[in-house]
């Protein structure tokens, strides 16, 4: 997908970005073109996720479930298709950790769960633990960005959480410092929405100018990527 038919598509504004933007954006194309995606030993299948409130809504901060989630249920199986795509995923997310002012980040797949359920499926990440899934739902929507973007496909960049929420904004908290969020969608060729990154910072006003460019950089890359 072509910059300019993203940046349309999702409602970021090229003034957003730093005034060198296709310098810095070719630059980092060229370093996740060259980056080794074929290391199956640091795939990630399990992880830990918090405990979930009553009704299934709100993470519960600090409380982890005695299980962790099993990734390869809703992928199907660790085929040899999803342990390539898985890879490749987790080979950009270590890229992006080096790289970025994050202190977390996850990427995540639009997918059908065992229960019948459209949900948005976190792959890899790095950070504290967090939940699996969020449903694609109009309900959950209303407190969540990222099931807000996975419906609209429209970005949603905050780089002030405490202004936001004075002014009304409804936010699913995962970790209280957390100060700054980008959560992005990522577009098929055909524009379709196939799912989202979400990253967050403990400082404000991180998501601007070179570090929006890195993190959407990974998005046009996971683009090619995720099936």
């Amino acid at each position: 997908m072509l910059i300019d038919q993203y940046l349309s598509l999702s409602g970021i504004q090229l003034s957003d970005f730093s005034p060198d933007f296709n310098e810095s954006f070719a630059s980092f194309q060229r370093q996740l073109d060259a980056l080794d995606g074929h290391q199956e030993a640091d795939l990630t299948w399990q992880y830990q996720v918090p405990e979930l409130g009553e009704g299934g809504s709100c993470s519960l901060f600090d409380q982890l479930a005695d299980e962790p989630y099993d990734l390869s249920i809703i992928l199907g199986g660790k085929t040899t298709l999803n342990i390539e795509m898985l890879t490749q995923v987790s080979a950009l997310v270590k890229f992006y950790q080096a790289h970025s002012g994050s202190q977390w980040f996850g990427v995540y797949q639009k997918r059908l769960n065992p229960q019948g359920q459209l949900v948005l499926v976190k792959l890899a990440y790095f950070g504290a633990a967090s939940r699996a899934e969020f449903p694609l739902t109009q309900e959950f929507a209303a407190m969540s960005n990222n099931s807000t973007v996975g419906l609209t496909g429209k970005a949603r960049i905050i780089n002030d959480v405490g202004v936001y929420l004075s002014a009304g904004g409804e936010y699913y908290t995962c970790d209280p410092k957390v100060q700054s969020e980008a959560c992005l969608p990522i577009f098929a060729s055909d524009g379709s929405l196939i799912g989202i990154v979400d990253s967050e910072a403990f400082g404000k006003n991180v998501f601007v100018g070179n570090e929006l460019t890195l993190l959407l950089s990974v998005v046009i890359k996971l683009a090619s990527i995720l099936r």
